[in-house]
Formats: C-alpha cells, sequence, structure tokens
C-alpha cells in the first residue's frame, strides 16, 4: 500500500461544498504574475517551426553514466530526458515569458484570486502509452506518490496540499488552504503524472531499468545499462496536434550516448557519433573546432542569445564542515580565486565573471541599491547584508592577471589572521589547534580538475594545503547527495521567475535533507524570510524585490567561490540537424530541432 495515499470521496462534478473559495473561470493558461501572452486559440510557439519535418534520428552526447530510468527518487543516476519525453505534465511551460502554463494533460486550469485552491481538468484525449486514459485518479496517485516517495523537492513542495480530491473522472481540484504560496498552483501544474495502473509503490524508491509507461512523444526502445538509452515516437501519441506541441519533438527516434571521459566525448561528436555539442571550454571553442567538418561546413558552429540569469558556477564551500563555519575563512578564499589569469591563460579571455546568483537579469542586486521593499524585508536581519552589497556597488575582487597578485594574497592573509590562522613554515595553522588549514576539492571531470589545480596553486600561495580527488560521475553524484566533500564544483541555474526551488536550494529545511541542492548548508533566517516574501509576492514588482534581496544575503554569506559565465549559447551541430529561425527567451530548445532529410 502506499503511504499516506487516501483518496477523497467523490464529489459531483461542479459540486461545491459549503465555504469553498468561488471557482474562477476556467481558463487555457495559467502565469505566475499578470496574464498569459498568448490567447487561448493560439496555433503554435513562436520559437517552434509548425511546419518542421518529422522523421529521422538524433544522437545526444551526454557526459557521465547512468544506472536507473527513474528520474524521480533520491538512489541512482537517472537519465533525466526520460522526464520530458516519456512523462507528462498536467501543463507545460511557454518559453516566451518568465513563468506562464498551457495546458497540455490538463485541458483547462482554473484558481481563486488567493490561489487558494486550484483545480484541473484533464484533455478528454489524453492517454498513456498504452492507451488507457489519464485520469482524475492518475493524478492524484502522482502527488501522493512524489509527496510521500520523491526526491525531497518534490516531498516539499507537494506536502503543502491541505487536501486532494477527484470531481470526476477528469476534474482533479487540490485544497491549497493555508500554504500562503502564490506559485503551487504552477507547481503542481508541472507535476509529472504517473500511471497508477502500472506503477508499484512498494517498489517505486528503488532505481530500475525497465522502460517506464508514461503519457509522452516517446517511449523507451531500448537500453544498454550505463551506455545509451534509445526512445521512439509514439505512434499513438495522444497530444501530437496540441498548439503546445507544433513544430515539436520531430525525430522519429532519439538515442542519448554516455561518455565517461571529457575528451572522448568530444572526440565523439568529431567523428559524427553524435549531433548536437554544447560547448563551454573557451579553449576547446577556440582551437579544438578546426577539424575537416567544421572547414568544410558539415559542422556549424553558432552562439544562441538567452535572456535568463547567467546561473551560478562556483566552487562550493560545505559549511557543515569546521574547516568552512568562519566566515573569514570562505572570504578569503574567495579572495584567493585569480579570475583574470585563469580566464587569460586558460580560456582565451572569454568568459565574464559572475557576481550574483541572478547574473545579468533584472533580479541580480549588482548595480542597483536596495529598494524601500528589500530595506524593510531585510530590516530584521541587519546583520544579513554587507553594506556595499546593500548598495549594489560590490564586485567580485579583480587581481592584476600576474597570477602573483601580492595585494590580493595579502587581503586574504589578514582574513584569515581574523580567523585565527598564522603563518608556521609556509603552512597556514590555526593559532589555537596547531592544525593546518586544509581541505579536499571533489571533481569529477577533466576540466574541474585542470581548474582545481589552478586555483589549488594560489591557494598553497597562502599557506593553504588543498586536495583535489577525482572521482566518477557515480561516486561523485553520491557524495554530493550525501554533503560528503569539503568543496565541490556546482552550478545552479535559475529561471525568470524564482519560486519554491529557491527553499531546494538555500533554505534552512533543506541544509540537512539529503538530496537537495543546499549543498553549502545555509542556515539564515534572512534567506528563509526572503523565499517566503517572493513566495508571496502578488506583482512581479515584489517578486523582484524578494530575490534581489536574497541574492544580497547569499552574496554576503560567501557560500560559494563565484567562477565566470558565457554571454551567450555556444552550440555545434552536425549540419544536417536545424533549428527554427526564432529563439526563445530560455535559448536554444532541442525539442524544437529537426533532421533536414527526415532520415
Amino acid at each position: 500500500m502506499l503511504a499516506g495515499l487516501v483518496l477523497a470521496a467523490l464529489l459531483p462534478t461542479g459540486q461545491v461544498a459549503a465555504g469553498e473559495p468561488t471557482r474562477a473561470t476556467p481558463t487555457h493558461a495559467i502565469a505566475m504574475h499578470g496574464a498569459p501572452a498568448l490567447p487561448s486559440d493560439f496555433s503554435h510557439f513562436r520559437y517552434a517551426n509548425p511546419d518542421a519535418p518529422k522523421g529521422g534520428r538524433l544522437t545526444m552526447g551526454v557526459l557521465g553514466t547512468f544506472d536507473s530510468l527513474n528520474p524521480f527518487i533520491v538512489r541512482g543516476v537517472p537519465v533525466q530526458a526520460v522526464r520530458g519525453h516519456v512523462y507528462e505534465s498536467l501543463l507545460t511551460r511557454g518559453y516566451d515569458e518568465p513563468f506562464t502554463l498551457y495546458g497540455l494533460l490538463a485541458s483547462r486550469v482554473e484558481t481563486d484570486p488567493d490561489r487558494s485552491v486550484v483545480t484541473f481538468t484533464i484533455d478528454p484525449d489524453a492517454t498513456f502509452s498504452d492507451g488507457t486514459p489519464v485520469t482524475a485518479d492518475d493524478v492524484i496517485f502522482s502527488w501522493a506518490l512524489l509527496r510521500d516517495h520523491g526526491r525531497p523537492n518534490y516531498r516539499t513542495y507537494y506536502a503543502k496540499v491541505a487536501k486532494a480530491e477527484a470531481l470526476g473522472p477528469r476534474e482533479v481540484r487540490f485544497d491549497l488552504a493555508g500554504a500562503n504560496d502564490r506559485e503551487l498552483p504552477l507547481i503542481l501544474g508541472l507535476m509529472p503524472v504517473l500511471p497508477r495502473h502500472a506503477v508499484d509503490p512498494a517498489h517505486f524508491e528503488e532505481t530500475t531499468l525497465k522502460a517506464p509507461l508514461g503519457s509522452g512523444p516517446y517511449v523507451v526502445e531500448s537500453v544498454d545499462a550505463g551506455k545509451s538509452v534509445t526512445l521512439a515516437r509514439n505512434p499513438r501519441w495522444w497530444g501530437r496536434d496540441r498548439a503546445v506541441n507544433r513544430g515539436q519533438w520531430n525525430f522519429d527516434t532519439i538515442r542519448f550516448d554516455f561518455y565517461r571521459d571529457d575528451n572522448a566525448w568530444f572526440e565523439a561528436f568529431r567523428k559524427g557519433l553524435y549531433d548536437i555539442r554544447v560547448e563551454t571550454d573557451p579553449g576547446r571553442w577556440e582551437t579544438a573546432y578546426g577539424f575537416p567538418a567544421v572547414r568544410d561546413g558539415r559542422v556549424v558552429k553558432e552562439e544562441f542569445p538567452t535572456g535568463l540569469p547567467r546561473g551560478m558556477a562556483a566552487f562550493v564551500f560545505n559549511t557543515r564542515r569546521p574547516v568552512f563555519s568562519d566566515i573569514a575563512v570562505r572570504e578569503a578564499i574567495v579572495r584567493l580565486f585569480d579570475f583574470e589569469w585563469i580566464n587569460h591563460n586558460l580560456f582565451f579571455d572569454r568568459y565574464r565573471r559572475t557576481g550574483s546568483f541572478f547574473e545579468g537579469s533584472e533580479l541580480s542586486h549588482r548595480g542597483r541599491p536596495a529598494d524601500a521593499t528589500e530595506r524593510a524585508l531585510l530590516a530584521p536581519f541587519p546583520d544579513a547584508v554587507r553594506p556595499d552589497v546593500m548598495a549594489g556597488t560590490d564586485a567580485p575582487p579583480v587581481s592584476d592577471g600576474s597570477g602573483r597578485d601580492r595585494a590580493a594574497l595579502k587581503a586574504a592573509l589578514d582574513l584569515l589572521a581574523r580567523a585565527g590562522y598564522v603563518l608556521d613554515g609556509g603552512v597556514l595553522r590555526h593559532r589555537a589547534s596547531g592544525q593546518p588549514l586544509t581541505f579536499e576539492i571533489l571533481v569529477t571531470t577533466k576540466d574541474h580538475e585542470r581548474l582545481a589545480l589552478a586555483f589549488a596553486r594560489s591557494l598553497e600561495r597562502a599557506g593553504i594545503v588543498p586536495s583535489i580527488r577525482v572521482v566518477d560521475a557515480v561516486q561523485f553524484e553520491q557524495r554530493r547527495i550525501q554533503f560528503d566533500f569539503d568543496m565541490i564544483p556546482n552550478r545552479w541555474d535559475q529561471s525568470l521567475s524564482p519560486g519554491n526551488e529557491q527553499a531546494f536550494y538555500w533554505g534552512s529545511a533543506a541544509a540537512d535533507e539529503p538530496g537537495s541542492r543546499n549543498y553549502m548548508g545555509v542556515r539564515s533566517p534572512a534567506v528563509d524570510a526572503t523565499i517566503a516574501a517572493l513566495l508571496r509576492a502578488r506583482s512581479r514588482e515584489d517578486l523582484v524585490s524578494a530575490v534581489r534581496a536574497l541574492d544580497r544575503v547569499l552574496i554576503s554569506g560567501h557560500y560559494v567561490v563565484p567562477l565566470y559565465h558565457l554571454p551567450t549559447q555556444w552550440l555545434a551541430r552536425w549540419s544536417d540537424v536545424r533549428h527554427p529561425a526564432a529563439t526563445s527567451l530560455y535559448g536554444w530548445l532541442p525539442e524544437t530541432w529537426w533532421r533536414a532529410d527526415g532520415r
């Protein structure tokens, strides 16, 4: 039996219980703030080509490995593509808007002004790939299953629901009273819907390579454990003619090949073993794409604009470790990262330094003094934000680019002295205990190893004794999930409408929750307060203020060593794979691509 799964008694469709909120008019879409941009009769998304040919195979190369086809649990290393290709949700994103969802499995959604209840009406044509209709019971089953047995983010989000009930075979209502979370109707709209008749709750938390049953455009055709997964188009896919899907999911088969070594991954692309490569290494972008297929036009290099925040790539301090419990130590180590030398000598000066968790967007605090809303929100926490960060005049440290900047070294040593460390024979030791300042940087790719080695040289100049450990992708993920590390590289990508995931990234409740993305172990009342404020924001302006306040607190806490970002998305593709002329606000979208020859 599924723990905690209680299905409410069915009410006749349309019946309103005493005291429940007045039902709003059902709509085709819901926006986090404001109104959806597209009308109910829109024909396709701007960034999709409705005339894209169908057919052929797309092969994608993935760095890493996998041991599971279940992306909804903590255990294992799953194939993430299963989530969008095989499983669908009630609603789907419009990628030209900050956060608007349009009908997918649910053709209609309705909620009251306070968003204390949300009701979804399932499309009468929606079926799973075995032909079984998608019902309200499947939705409630999925909610309860993921709430009780899913990843921590699902458990956190879905536990906020007071009650779920079927109002009819195709209508499901979620009571959100007391949640005080205006994003929750949208979070539920993005919930994956699993088939009740094909999932065994007793074994759901176990890794599996059994082909899952979903309602999406593809089914799992074959699996070579740890090496490849091939998806085949579902010829009976119910949603192929819906406006939200028109011009998308164009390949007959999609194969994901996994590579454990970064060099082998790139060489496979050069040989034409996979079709599209996202490049993040400026050195490779500048020097390694001179092979014959690029010169004769069979491989095309392109840059795609994006309106998203650039994300935070960083070396992460695990503040659960005593060595990083002192903010002065963390700030000193931040100052020792020599971006200017690394960018010039390793990356052809192509990167830009990151100084915000929402870099390059209106959500960033950089260059903006705190407004009245932010100041009121942060007033109960006077020590949470540095004055320069509050004024928006802060910037990441800048070195002279020599690799031996004495001013940067002195500033770091002064901070370390404040934390009780002194140099002793070239080794930094704590004055009271005599213990050296040492920690391990855990990495899994050659690129991260190279970066860690360059960083280590700067740390050693200050008397710090770092070590670098390279592990395979499975071990890295296991240790990351369990917070079993001193320092790791990580990247947090952000949307233009941050919401519940911020609690999963930085909230105090997630700090000791294995599988959360609060890798640094942040426990800050100021962080929790800003997250609560962004969740209750009723306007875009209030959301932006709350997110900027959150950004200021995170930057002031020196929880990470910020790295760098690219101004655009870099991709290389074999020329017979094509994409629409228009690019979404979110950048490139592989589901909108197609093969020119259809083979």
